[in-house]
């Protein structure tokens, strides 16, 4: 074999000198200068496949080091929870007692009747993100549907090592929840956190986690899009948006940017099949950051509270109330026990900025208000009839709990809308000469219900004062200083109401 082979190279070697030797010379020079050109092409094709394999490994060598980086900050939370249930076949020991049950069952003799209920443990487990050490304690952010009602919580770093793991806080709301676990091994690395204002769509970013139980998983895609705040998303937190595979068991896990710093935590994907379609969506850190704290000291967030109604209006009712196209957050309502009442914030009033930032809508108002310590003070950048005011500051207050908050204290307790000329038809109002504004929305136990007023009635003056617009009713009712009566438009007449004292 070796001398065929020996063989055929000679042959061949020949073969080649040959026709280099005696071939016929080119037709024309527009072949040679052909031949050279090909030459040249594949040189620079050649060289530019070898720049685009240098800045491919130079992306690898970041993705390894960002992964070598996270890895051993990134950790499995195993979780256990004590579920009930109601046990139909409960204290039946025999056939004949389903039938016949037993007649000295739960007698006055019995110390304890038995309700049925059963208990049991359910087993899941999540991700989470070592972002703090305090002495010889290591705290772990997750989210709430991962250990917000656990009883048992195991901690599994990357090398193997378990701990056990203690709830310090957790809320449904922003769904994240705060773990401890103590060690000694002060080797054990806290994630760099990031800041998510400068994440932009089109960022190469990372996802760490256990999908489906794969422990100590990396995946890497790109941001899509950044301050999604649908309707059925959380109103105290937008979402960063990737398309880096996230599933069943990411969520707790943090998303990564190429400098190895956390820019959110993963929470939940928007799938038809339950797995990943490129649609993962995480809480961008900056928003809970203060929450990590007030997890550390009080065990809970502690919101902020102004004490607002705040509503998304369309461009007509803008134009109603004078501000055109500016972005913002209408306050339709406010507590009269509240900050914002005190601190003089009307209903009416179209918020522009809070301390100094530009206000872009009523979720992230919502957010940014939530953020704010209690005690601490707030500057509202406010529209009040078309014009701008000056700054209204506003002490802001712990938020109350959803059953201390009173309808009886909501001011006025009924939104206003436009008398547009579908309203007029829909409330059959043929007079034209009729002018107002319309009641909808009315709370009940409110000040606008101890004045009957009702869905549908046109407001047409305020303290005896005509009002044709939202603007001037809005004015008008700011100007109302310890009392308010209206005017009222309803079947075809006119009647004021009684005065309502505030």
């Amino acid at each position: 074999m070796k001398t065929l082979a020996k063989t055929l190279s000679i042959i061949t070697a020949s073969a080649l000198l040959s026709t280099a030797c005696f071939a016929a010379p080119p037709k024309n020079a527009n072949q040679s200068a052909q031949n050279s050109s090909g030459r040249a092409e594949r040189q620079v094709s050649q060289e530019t496949a070898a720049q685009a394999l240098t800045v491919a490994e130079a992306l690898q060598t970041t993705f390894r080091s960002v992964s070598e980086t996270l890895l051993p900050s990134v950790v499995e939370v195993d979780i256990t929870e004590t579920k009930t249930y109601k046990d139909p076949f409960s204290g039946i020991t025999n056939p004949f007692e389903f039938f016949f049950g037993r007649p000295d069952r739960n007698s006055d003799g019995d110390k304890k009747k038995d309700d049925g209920t059963r208990k049991y443990e359910s087993k899941g487990l999540g991700s989470g993100v070592i972002v703090r050490k305090s002495g010889n304690t290591f705290y772990v952010l997750t989210n709430n549907h991962v250990a917000g009602s656990a009883s048992k919580i195991s901690i599994k770093l990357n090398d193997g090592r378990e701990f056990e793991g203690t709830l310090v806080g957790a809320d449904a709301r922003i769904d994240i929840a705060l773990v401890s676990f103590d060690s000694k091994d002060d080797s054990i690395p806290v994630a760099k956190l990031g800041d998510s204002n400068d994440v932009m769509p089109g960022d190469i970013c990372m996802a760490f986690g256990a999908p489906l139980g794969y422990s100590q998983s990396v995946t890497q895609g790109i941001v899509s899009a950044t301050g999604r705040a649908e309707s059925h998303m959380s109103s105290v937190s937008d979402y960063i948006q990737t398309d880096a595979a996230i599933n069943q068991g990411n969520s707790g896990g943090p998303l990564v940017n190429i400098y190895g710093e956390v820019i959110g935590i993963n929470t939940w994907i928007a799938s038809s099949s339950g797995g990943s379609v490129g649609l993962g969506f995480a809480i961008p850190i900056n928003n809970v950051k203060n929450a990590i704290d007030s997890f550390i000291k009080n065990g809970k967030i502690v919101y902020g509270w102004v004490g607002v109604s705040l509503l998304e209006v369309n461009k007509d009712f803008k134009a109603e109330l004078g501000v055109g196209d500016m972005d913002g957050a209408f306050a339709g309502e406010v507590f009269t026990n509240s900050p914002a009442f005190k601190g003089g914030i009307k209903p009416g009033d179209f918020i522009v900025e809070l301390n100094g930032r530009p206000v872009k809508n009523v979720n992230q108002l919502v957010r940014e208000v939530g953020n704010l310590e209690a005690g601490s003070t707030a500057n509202f950048g406010v529209i009040r009839g078309g014009k701008r005011i000056s700054d209204v500051t506003v002490k802001v207050e712990e938020r109350a709990k959803e059953d201390e908050i009173s309808n009886s204290k909501m001011w006025p307790g009924f939104l206003a809308m436009p008398l547009t000329d579908d309203a007029r038809e829909q409330l059959k109002i043929d007079d034209k000469r009729v002018s107002g504004v319309v009641v909808a929305n009315v709370e009940e136990k409110s000040p606008a219900a101890s004045l009957r007023l009702q869905n549908g009635d046109v407001i047409t003056a305020v303290n005896g004062k005509k009002v044709t617009t939202l603007a001037e009713f809005y004015a008008e009712l700011s100007a109302a200083q310890k009392s308010v009566n209206f005017d009222i438009y309803s079947n075809g007449g006119t009647i004021t109401t009684g005065t309502y004292k505030f």
